[in-house]
């Protein structure tokens, strides 16, 4: 007799298509790229530290925001945002650079739910919704 497994965890959220999603992660890395641009050159050169202070940039950026305003500077410019699965308030700091760390990782957002939440958001206890059902979670 095999044990019952337990219901995937439902939540009360819309969550975000991945086409808004890979937007949001390309402006996060093109923002971050022109930041670090300023300071040590990274366009046209290759193996430098350029490629790693990008990835330092990204994950400060995307934990800092996400756990002030909600979400990275690509999620707010595409009407996004990060949201606790357990009630729908903002994400904690340290939560939030976990799930930044993931999604540096590569493999975590490319592994999912048929719900759309990465592996990243699993792990943290998040999603990723519209605005709109950030405002107004559903019933």
């Amino acid at each position: 007799m095999t044990a019952p497994q337990a219901a995937p965890q439902e939540i009360p959220f819309e969550t975000a298509s991945w086409g808004r999603r890979v937007l949001a992660l390309v402006v996060d890395w093109f923002a971050s790229l022109l930041v670090v641009s300023l300071f040590v050159p990274v366009f046209g050169t290759t193996g430098g530290p350029g490629g790693l202070y990008t990835l330092l940039v990204f994950v400060v950026e995307s934990a800092v925001l996400t756990a002030t305003v909600g979400g990275s500077f690509g999620k707010m410019a595409t009407r996004l945002r990060v949201v606790r699965v357990d009630g729908g308030g903002h994400v904690d700091l340290l939560r939030s650079f976990g799930r930044a760390i993931a999604v540096a990782l590569v493999i975590p957002p490319l592994v999912f739910r048929p719900d759309r939440r990465g592996l990243h958001d699993v792990l943290a206890g998040t999603a990723t919704v519209p605005l709109q059902a950030a405002r107004s979670p559903q019933a």
